[in-house]
């Protein structure tokens, strides 16, 4: 069902793939928006070691959330800052794509669970996260991304 990498020897085994979800912060998630036109943003990430999902906080309504109502299947794609080799110009990026299932998460443990998660991965200040909790948790939406295939590659720019 899905497409094998064409460039098949960039490819990067599943454990980096799963470095790169955990370590950056962000990447884009792609849906089918209005009318059939890709609809593409960039949102901050949560990758649960627990049981191999990704998730997501935002806003209750709005484009994002029409577009999953209407179709659940999405990309996301991260990629990291890189890395140069001693003399080298060029940079090497790794990359990962995921194509998963979306859906809106309704139990509102999780919900705890996944906002405390996604500040935590930029801020250490408790004081902050329970002001964040407490004012604004009521009014999040949750998104709960199911991978079912991920690649991910090892590209340098020259």
């Amino acid at each position: 069902m899905f497409r094998q990498m064409r460039r098949f020897k960039q490819q990067i085994p599943e454990e980096e793939c799963i470095d790169v979800l955990k370590t950056e912060l962000r990447g884009v998630l792609s849906v089918t928006g209005d009318d059939g036109y890709p609809y593409g943003m960039p949102l901050d990430h949560w990758y649960s070691e627990a049981d191999g999902k990704l998730y997501f906080h935002g806003a209750r309504e709005g484009h994002k959330l029409d577009a999953i109502m209407r179709n659940d299947k999405v990309s996301y794609c991260v990629m990291d800052k890189g890395f140069r080799k001693d003399g080298d110009w060029a940079l090497n990026i790794r990359s990962v794509i995921i194509f998963g299932r979306m859906k809106v998460v309704e139990d509102e443990e999780k919900k705890r669970e996944i906002c405390t998660n996604i500040c935590r991965r930029f801020t250490d200040d408790e004081e902050y996260l329970q002001k964040e909790l407490k004012n604004a948790f009521p009014r999040v939406c949750c998104l709960e991304l199911r991978p079912e295939h991920m690649t991910g590659k090892l590209v340098n720019e020259s």
